[in-house]
């Protein structure tokens, strides 16, 4: 249906009009014999319909002058109009036009519209009053017959706008369309070939991201950005050896860029495919870490600020999430991080001397993390701040990220000083030792590079580290690791290269998830009524090929098995195997879904029967917000903390029925689970009553806080 504006419109806002590169405007004579007026709308409307360029067209009609009630007459017939021509077998279904009504509009309005039109579109019956009342004279005219040959190969820039708006409006598929269409024509830049990369990559296009990526580096070899795009994409989709020698290319074109040389020896599947592929990989980072270290120079200016810019972009995030001690390699890379900000920032490495109480006794303690906001990393954190003993301490907030959110307003009043200093690690760091902290808490390192660099800083004379990323951070420069007696185990300490401290049960307050009531059924997510549902929401990288036969086996035992993976997609080609082996179809069983909000995630937790948590890296606001909709979980304890969280969570409820002690257990369970809807009644019900054990709990806090200040008095003696 067209769309219509009159002059009621004053103040036109040009947003709400759909103008498209190409705006072609006609001047009917509504006058004219309603038979000689159909046709020749109609042979300009078929014209656009089936126009090279349609995607990009747009036809703004004139109907002023007309009888009364014209604009509704006016859209009657453009629109019976587009029907008939769609409804005919040869045009494309899908070609709609784009087509505005314009009434009576005054020469405010017409002016502002016409620097959007390109061409005046002739008519044998034309309104001539209207034409020039509305100022169109100095806009070109073509004759119907010249509209095949009018295409957009001389519009190309605005092509290119076009796609750089409806690429910000998140428009990806329009934005697609213009990008393309300006390639046929025109080399792109730099920055259209990156954001055409985004938009396929955001509808899942991964082929043709590739291959647009590749394309914008025929064109322009030393684009690091474009590079940089092409490393990621590749390591994200299961393809890391072209990663790798995508980075090894991109490491001999740009030599002074160092984040090609961390890619080149650094890089890891985030997805494994077998047992041996993880320990060839392991040996692979070892080896390829020292090779890093050995040619790393920091002797010139160059080489210190090319090394500092790479750290800025690379972690070495999926490291720990090969199942083994990580402390040694961790701490040779931290150590290298360390020595590169050394050398950029000498004032920013010397020890602290602890700065005396402030005259009221408090001690200042710092947060800092870019995830003060609604993220797994650090949700946690709000609880150790709401339940602070404000008489004996000033909290310091800094949020160095910038997609500030309703839990960041929870931050902001939690603190006695919050600091928004989004992207900007000098002005961070000046700020932080301008504070003059006792303490400096990082929630989570590991999983942001700028945050890393600052944590290889000394910029409180206590620097420490808390399971928001449950790994050690290796740095010299973090003194302590701030854990849970629940989730650590007797040899622990071997673990970190920071004292660790163990607060009691989980360690941290975490606030009981809202998650409302349920409102969906089954039927809303494409879900068997009868299916036994399995939720496994874990990111990919914590699935390890090792533990796929298990779902294979469960699925073997209760046939009407459904697993749901939220995140899993890269895990399909696995499972496939794992399926094949006991005679099953995993397509059979194993559901990829995408899960839009968080309401239709916390659904999907009670439409479920059982949680599975992972092996060797457990769940924790999974867990938790599991356990908040009663869902039982099955979890078996880990080698590290990390793999403990589950456990540690049902341990405190007392409900530890789940708790397999290897993996047979872990299935029997899950298969007890499946077929006996009493005990899940059971076990959800043990869950609800005892949920004030776990969440809000403010013993750690008081833990904490007794840490703090003995430490700080310590330093002070």
């Amino acid at each position: 249906m067209p769309s219509n504006i009159d002059e009621t419109d004053n103040h036109m806002d040009l947003a709400t009009l759909n103008f498209k590169p190409l705006n072609l405007l006609i001047f009917p004579d509504w006058n004219q014999p309603e038979e000689s007026l159909y046709l020749e709308l109609e042979l300009i409307i078929r014209s656009l319909v089936s126009h090279r360029d349609r995607d990009f067209l747009t036809l703004l009609i004139d109907v002023s002058e007309t009888l009364e009630n014209s604009e509704l007459e006016a859209s009657l017939i453009v629109s019976d109009i587009v029907m008939n021509l769609l409804m005919e077998e040869d045009l494309d279904i899908n070609c709609e036009p784009e087509i505005i009504l314009l009434e009576n509009l005054n020469r405010s309005q017409w002016s502002d519209i016409l620097p959007h039109i390109q061409y005046r579109i002739k008519l044998k019956a034309e309104n001539h009053q209207a034409i020039a009342e509305s100022g169109t004279a100095q806009i070109p005219v073509v004759e119907q017959e010249q509209l095949s040959d009018i295409t957009l190969d001389s519009q190309a820039l605005i092509l290119r706008e076009f796609g750089n708006q409806l690429y910000l409006q998140g428009r990806y598929e329009a934005a697609i369309k213009h990008y393309q269409r300006f390639l046929v024509s025109q080399t792109g830049d730099i920055e259209l070939y990156g954001n055409l990369n985004e938009c396929l990559r955001n509808l899942n296009r991964i082929e043709e991201a590739i291959a647009i990526l590749e394309e914008g580096i025929r064109h322009y070899p030393t684009a690091g950005k474009l590079h940089f795009e092409l490393i990621k994409i590749c390591q994200q989709n299961r393809r890391t050896k072209q990663a790798i020698s995508n980075a090894e290319i991109a490491a001999d074109i740009l030599p002074n860029e160092y984040v090609f040389k961390l890619f080149k020896h650094l890089t890891l599947p985030i997805v494994y495919n077998t047992s041996d592929e993880i320990k060839f990989y392991r040996e692979i980072f070892v080896r390829e870490l020292d090779k890093l270290i050995q040619q790393t120079s920091l002797k010139t200016p160059e080489n210190k600020i090319n090394a500092f810019r790479g750290f800025s972009s690379f972690t070495n995030f999926y490291l720990a999430y090969q199942a083994h001690n990580v402390v040694e390699s961790q701490s040779k890379y931290a150590n290298l991080l360390h020595q590169v900000m050394a050398a950029n920032y000498p004032q920013w490495v010397q020890p602290q001397s602890m700065p005396p109480l402030l005259e009221n006794g408090k001690i200042r303690v710092g947060y800092i993390s870019s995830y003060l906001h609604s993220y797994s990393g650090t949700l946690w954190l709000t609880g150790w701040l709401r339940y602070c003993n404000h008489q004996q301490f000033e909290i310091y907030c800094y949020y160095t990220g910038n997609d500030p959110d309703p839990i960041t307003e929870q931050f902001r009043q939690y603190s006695h000083r919050f600091r928004h200093i989004p992207h900007n690690l000098e002005a961070v760091c000046q700020q932080i030792i301008d504070d003059k902290l006792q303490i400096l808490v990082f929630p989570e390192i590991g999983m942001d590079a700028p945050t890393i660099q600052i944590a290889a800083l000394r910029l409180a004379p206590v620097q420490c580290s808390a399971w928001g990323h449950p790994v050690t951070s290796g740095l010299p420069t973090i003194d302590y690791f701030i854990s849970s007696e629940l989730m650590e185990p007797e040899t622990a300490q071997l673990h970190y290269s920071e004292t660790l401290i163990k607060l009691p049960n989980i360690g941290v307050a975490y606030p009981k998830p809202t998650v409302g009531k349920l409102n969906n059924s089954r039927l809303d997510f494409d879900l068997r009524e009868d299916a036994v549902i399995y939720l496994c929401c874990q990111a990919p990288f914590k699935y390890l090929p090792q533990y796929d036969f298990i779902l294979a086996e469960i699925a073997r035992r209760v046939p009407q098995a459904q697993f749901i993976f939220p995140r899993g997609e890269l895990l399909r080609e696995r499972l496939k195997l794992a399926f094949a082996a006991v005679n099953l179809d995993s397509e059979d069983y194993c559901l990829f879904r995408t899960i839009p909000t968080r309401q239709d995630y916390i659904a999907i937790n009670f439409l479920s029967d059982v949680f599975l948590d992972t092996f060797t890296w457990s769940g924790g606001n999974t867990s938790l917000e599991a356990i908040a909709c009663n869902l039982p979980i099955v979890t078996c304890p880990g080698e590290f903390m990390r793999g403990l969280h589950a456990y540690s969570f049902l341990k405190m409820l007392g409900v530890t029925d789940t708790i397999a002690q290897n993996e047979e257990e872990y299935i029997q369970i899950a298969v007890n689970l499946g077929r006996d809807s009493d005990w899940r009644r059971d076990i959800a019900e043990r869950m609800s009553q005892r949920q004030d054990d776990l969440f809000d709990d403010k013993v750690c806090v008081t833990a904490l806080e007794y840490f703090y200040q003995k430490i700080v008095l310590e330093r002070l003696k």
